[in-house]
């Protein structure tokens, strides 16, 4: 048996059954990509089916409202695939005339699709020979073939892509790059591989040469921006409750959220906070009935920022006009820290 033959045996038995793979419906194989874009299976899977029952097809997708699609994508973090996830679909709908491209060329030119989704989509839904390369990929690979490339190099994504070409089936590249990456997943994973069951263990340099834990090879880390969020939760005598839509690029574009006051150092102290807020809120606002609702920062992690939140918690001493309902609140997509807040916060329990 060759390579290839050896791969594809070993995925005929061990493939998971995920929903999008009982299709090659162009729609639905994009949107798992997507979801699963930066997501792992297991919490991804929910969302695909959801999306599905909401958004049966791409029309659907496109005639939705951009805050339905963002509230049911809350969770899943890195918004501007959702975003981006609307906005193709809207494209697909009124400039493609609900048919997606069939050729690699015209699908990486689609938003949010870069050369991984376009691969997938081409092999799986068209039976394309693009090679996809994810982490997965670039694990096992690197690791049986000894490849010393750091895989965050800039060099790195052309050369294993190649190596997967060279190894690709033409006859069935969407099942060899399922295969593939399955493999990674489940079988050459990132801590404790399974390698005395591997049927590539003979062959595998990382195996042979006791270099499982140093391949694949990563370069330097990006520095991680430490930022310092506040967040107003203004109530009115009616309950009522002040949010505002995210405005302007960066994380969480046109989520809701709580007034926000970003400083430049943790604000504990009451009157060190209060010394930050815009001269407009504090006439608004009972600052003596001011309280802080966490005595610990909230940390929050993404994948260039860490964020150290504080909720504080104060009356209004006018109505809100724009304020809204505890169950109005919940309609909204909010970022998961906030949602996190208003499920544990007792003044939103019921």
């Amino acid at each position: 048996m060759t390579w290839t033959d050896i791969l594809l045996s070993w995925y005929s038995e061990n493939k998971r059954p995920f929903p999008w793979r009982k299709t090659k419906e162009p729609y639905k194989v994009w949107l798992s990509e997507i979801i699963l874009q930066q997501t792992r299976t297991v919490q991804g899977t929910p969302y695909y089916e959801r999306f599905i029952k909401a958004f049966p097809t791409v029309k659907d997708l496109a005639l939705a409202d951009e805050d339905k699609v963002l509230k049911m994508w809350q969770g899943l973090g890195y918004y501007s695939r959702a975003r981006n996830l609307h906005h193709t679909a809207r494209h697909i709908h009124n400039d493609c005339k609900g048919t997606f491209p069939n050729t690699f060329e015209g699908l990486i030119a689609l938003k949010g699709v870069g050369d991984y989704t376009a691969s997938a989509i081409a092999s799986i839904c068209f039976n394309l020979p693009e090679a996809v390369v994810d982490g997965n990929v670039y694990r096992f690979l690197s690791r049986y073939f000894g490849i010393q490339t750091p895989i965050n190099d800039r060099f790195a994504h052309g050369e294993f892509k190649t190596k997967a070409a060279l190894l690709m089936d033409g006859t069935q590249p969407g099942t060899f790059n399922q295969a593939l990456m399955e493999f990674g997943a489940l079988q050459c994973t990132p801590k404790n591989p399974f390698c005395t069951q591997c049927p590539f263990a003979k062959k595998c340099v990382a195996f042979n040469q006791n270099k499982i834990l140093s391949l694949p090879v990563k370069g330097r880390k990006i520095k991680v921006t430490e930022r310092h969020f506040n967040y107003l939760v203004i109530q009115d005598q009616n309950g009522k409750i002040l949010l505002e839509k995210r405005q302007g690029k960066g994380i969480w574009q046109n989520l809701f959220q709580f007034p926000l006051v970003e400083t430049s150092k943790m604000m504990k102290s009451k009157k060190a906070f209060v010394s930050h807020l815009p001269p407009e809120l504090e006439i608004e606002l009972d600052l003596k009935s001011l309280k802080l609702w966490n005595k610990t920062p909230i940390i929050h992690k993404l994948s260039h920022q860490k964020l150290f939140v504080f909720f504080w918690i104060v009356p209004s001493l006018i109505l809100q006009e724009k304020g809204l309902s505890v169950g109005d609140l919940n309609k909204r997509a909010v970022p998961v820290v906030i949602q996190n807040f208003m499920k544990n916060c007792f003044e939103f329990q019921g």
